[in-house]
């Protein structure tokens, strides 16, 4: 007598196969949403580095200006080098570019002076962290998108960056 295989087991045995692919692409999606958020997040906190390293180097330049009268830099280059002294000083290494767009053209947060006296990215993605910040990043509280992040150096309120209208 022979048995006749493939009626009755074939079709089983094909729709666990298909399950089987759909757990496994579901739990790729998964890993993949996953591994997306947290690189994101890294972005992110280099974001919050490299803004930091502007704003400290931005700093740094108006605080030596030489003589009583205090000026930014005109342009990020000058953070790489200062010649206003005969030794020529440097503030950054390097530009940085941004972490988020991977681009080194930054939005500039003009001076009263026309000088430079921030940075921030020109990324319209919406931000992850929007609180719990460092208290010198207290500003960025409550940004929705990157570019609402502004890393800026202000001798004094008066001449801090108004924040942007929320975007509707």
């Amino acid at each position: 007598m022979v048995r006749r295989v493939g009626k009755k087991c074939g079709g089983f045995t094909y729709l666990t196969i298909l399950f089987v692919v759909a757990l496994m692409a579901g739990g790729l999606a998964l890993v993949g949403e996953v591994w997306h958020t947290s690189r994101l997040r890294e972005k992110e906190a280099d974001l919050l580095f490299v803004g930091s390293q502007y704003r400290r180097a931005i700093m740094l330049y108006y605080e030596t200006t030489p003589g009583p009268a205090k000026r930014y830099p005109r342009h990020l280059e000058d953070l790489v080098l200062d010649d206003r002294f005969p030794d020529r000083r440097r503030y950054l290494r390097r530009l940085y570019p941004d972490p988020i767009t991977n681009s080194t053209e930054w939005g500039l947060v003009k001076a009263p002076d026309g000088g430079v006296m921030g940075v921030y990215s020109l990324s319209g993605q919406p931000v992850l962290k929007t609180g719990n910040f460092r208290v010198v990043d207290n500003n960025l509280e409550g940004g929705k998108i990157y570019s609402d992040w502004k890393f800026f150096h202000s001798p004094s309120p008066q001449l801090a960056p108004k924040p942007s209208a929320p975007k509707s």
